[in-house]
C-alpha cells in the first residue's frame, strides 16, 4: 500500500440508469440504454436525451428544500446522502471542520437561468426570483452540500468541463494526502438538458441524430456512431485515508491509488488527434500509483460516442497500455453526464474492481476497425488489480484516476 492510497468508503449515484447505486449498477451491467425522445426538447433540432427516471425532488428532499435548489444540486444531495449512509458515517457526530467537499460541474444551473430569463422577458425584472443566483451559481453545489452535512472544511467546486467530476476526486485525494481534512465528499453533478444548452450542442454537431432509434443513439466505439447523447445525474464518493478507514472498521469499496491531470493546449473543443494529453494524464496517474502501463487490466473509457474522441482515446489505449486491458464505456447506457460523467464512471470503475465485473459497452454492434483494443461487448467477469477511469473535456482537459481493490 502506497502512502498516498485513499479509501473509498461510500458510494452514491443518481443516473439515467436509476436512483441509487443498485439500480444504476444493474442498468450498466445489463447494458440497458436510457436514451429516449425528450418532450422538453421537442422544438430542438436534436430531441434525444438520457433523463434520470422517476426523480421526485419533493419526495426525496422535501418540497420547501426542493423549491430552493436547482436540479444539479438536488441530484448531488440525494447521491451524497446515499454515499454518507453507505460509509456508515453520522454527520451529527463527525468533526465538521475535518470534512471537506469537492464537487465538479461544467455549467451550474442553466435550467434556473433559462426559466428566470423567460420571466424577465415576459413579466419584467421585478418578477425575477431572488433565488436566481443562489440556485444557479456553480459553487452552490459544494456550498449546499456543506450546509446539508455540516461540513466546514475545504469547500470547492471544480470546472474542467466533462472531466470535472474526475478532477474533483483527484483534488479530494490530494487534500486527504496533505492532511487538510480527514473525510471528503467528492464527485460531480450536472443538469444541463435544457433547450438552450442542447441547441448549442446540436449546432456544434456534437449530438447523435438517431431519432428513428434513440435507444441505440449512444454507441461508443461503434463504427456507426454519430455523436453523443446528453445525460444528467450525480456521483458522490466518500473518501478517507486508508489507515483512518481501517481504524474505524469501515467497508472499503476500493482505493484511489493514482491521479493525473493535463491539458492538451490544442483546441477549444476537439481532443488532441493522437490523444497526447490523455496519454500524459494516464502516465501521470500510473506513476503516482507506482504502476506500469502493462499493469492495467481494465479501462472505463471516456468513450463519448463521438467520431473524434473515441478514435483518439482508443489509439492512446492501444499505444500506451501494453497489457491489453478490457475497455468499456458505460455511456452506452447513461449517455454523457457532462460534468458528472467522470464521477459516475469512477464509481462504476470502483464497483468493477470490487465485484470483479466489467459492464458491456451498450450498442456496440460493429467496433470501429481502426481501433485495435479489447472492447467489452458482454458482461465480463475477471479479477482486476488495477483499473483506470479516463475523463476528457472541452478546452483540452484530461484526467485519469487509477483504482485498485481494497
Amino acid at each position: 500500500m502506497a502512502a498516498m492510497d485513499i479509501a473509498v468508503t461510500g458510494l452514491g449515484l443518481v443516473t439515467p440508469g436509476g436512483i441509487g447505486v443498485g439500480p444504476s449498477w444493474a442498468a450498466v451491467c445489463d447494458g440497458r440504454p436510457a436514451a429516449a425522445l425528450d418532450p422538453v426538447l421537442a422544438d430542438n433540432p436534436v430531441q434525444i436525451s438520457c433523463r434520470v427516471p422517476g426523480f421526485d425532488p419533493e419526495a426525496l428532499l422535501s418540497a420547501r428544500r426542493a423549491h430552493r435548489l436547482d436540479r444539479f444540486v438536488q441530484f448531488a444531495l440525494v447521491a451524497a446522502h446515499e454515499a454518507v449512509a453507505d460509509a456508515g458515517l453520522d454527520p451529527q457526530t463527525w468533526d465538521g471542520a475535518r470534512v471537506g467537499v469537492v464537487l465538479g460541474c461544467a455549467d451550474g444551473g442553466p435550467g434556473t437561468v433559462e426559466e428566470q430569463h423567460h420571466v424577465l422577458r415576459e413579466q419584467g425584472a421585478d418578477r425575477v426570483s431572488p433565488l436566481l443566483l443562489p440556485m444557479q451559481l456553480p459553487n452552490m453545489l459544494a456550498g449546499q452540500t456543506a450546509i446539508e452535512f455540516g461540513a466546514t472544511g475545504p469547500n470547492l467546486v471544480v470546472a474542467t468541463a466533462c472531466a470535472s467530476g474526475a478532477t474533483a476526486i483527484g483534488t479530494a485525494r490530494d487534500l486527504l494526502a496533505l492532511g487538510r481534512c480527514d473525510i471528503v465528499l467528492a464527485g460531480g453533478s450536472e443538469a444541463m438538458i435544457t433547450p438552450l444548452v442542447m441547441a448549442g450542442f446540436a449546432q456544434m454537431g456534437a449530438l447523435s441524430k438517431r431519432h428513428d432509434d434513440p435507444a441505440s443513439a449512444s454507441r461508443p466505439f461503434d463504427a456507426d456512431r454519430d455523436g453523443f447523447v446528453a445525460g444528467e445525474g450525480s456521483g458522490v464518493l466518500v473518501m478517507e485515508r486508508v489507515a483512518d478507514a481501517r481504524a474505524r472498521g469501515a467497508h472499503i469499496h476500493g482505493r484511489i491509488v493514482g491521479y493525473g491531470a493535463t491539458a492538451d493546449a490544442h483546441h477549444m473543443t476537439s481532443p488532441h488527434p493522437d490523444g497526447a494529453g490523455i496519454e500524459a494524464a494516464v502516465r501521470a496517474a500510473l506513476a503516482d500509483a507506482g504502476a506500469d502501463p502493462d499493469d492495467v487490466q481494465h479501462v472505463n473509457a471516456h468513450g463519448t460516442s463521438t467520431p473524434l474522441n473515441d478514435l483518439s482515446e482508443a489509439r492512446m489505449i492501444q499505444r500506451t497500455l501494453r497489457g491489453d486491458p478490457v475497455v468499456t464505456s458505460t455511456k452506452g447506457v447513461t449517455g454523457h453526464l457532462l460534468g458528472a460523467a467522470g464521477a459516475v464512471e469512477a464509481v462504476f470503475a470502483v464497483l468493477s474492481v470490487e465485484h470483479e465485473l466489467i459492464p458491456p459497452t451498450a450498442n456496440l454492434v460493429m467496433p470501429d476497425s481502426r481501433m485495435d483494443i479489447k472492447l467489452a461487448q458482454a458482461l465480463t467477469e475477471m479479477p482486476i488489480d488495477l483499473a483506470l477511469s479516463n475523463s476528457l473535456g472541452f478546452g483540452g482537459q484530461n484526467t485519469a484516476l487509477a483504482i485498485a481493490p481494497a
